[in-house]
């Protein structure tokens, strides 16, 4: 499947997740972002700018947990930030808009 944003064409799966993370870009996470009716602020975006960098020095999604503390720890947020940022889930929305794959096992946290 192809996702279109903005004349670009980038490949997706079934569910919408990019299938290459080096597609994603700030057009793209708003598109999948309202797919995913979440209309996205300024704790959205820290939140996949956070995503973003700990891929970019990993290569891998980071599980909820550290999502969680770079929440509370950096935006003096609740532990249920998250959750209401994302409430149909960390994997199905945060982790899709922010040009993650779709981890095939997740803790969250």
């Amino acid at each position: 499947m192809l996702l279109e944003v903005a004349g670009n064409r980038v490949p997706v799966d079934d569910e919408g997740y990019l299938v290459d993370p080096a597609d994603w870009s700030e057009e793209i996470a708003v598109e999948l972002a309202r797919r995913e009716g979440v209309p996205l602020t300024d704790a959205h975006w820290a939140v996949i700018g956070f995503m973003r960098e700990y891929y970019q020095r990993r290569h891998i999604a980071p599980d909820a947990r550290f999502v969680l503390k770079f929440l509370t720890e950096a935006r003096g947020a609740e532990r249920n930030e998250l959750f209401r940022l994302f409430p149909y889930g960390y994997v199905k929305q945060a982790c899709k808009i922010a040009g993650m794959r779709r981890p095939r096992a997740w803790s969250t946290g």
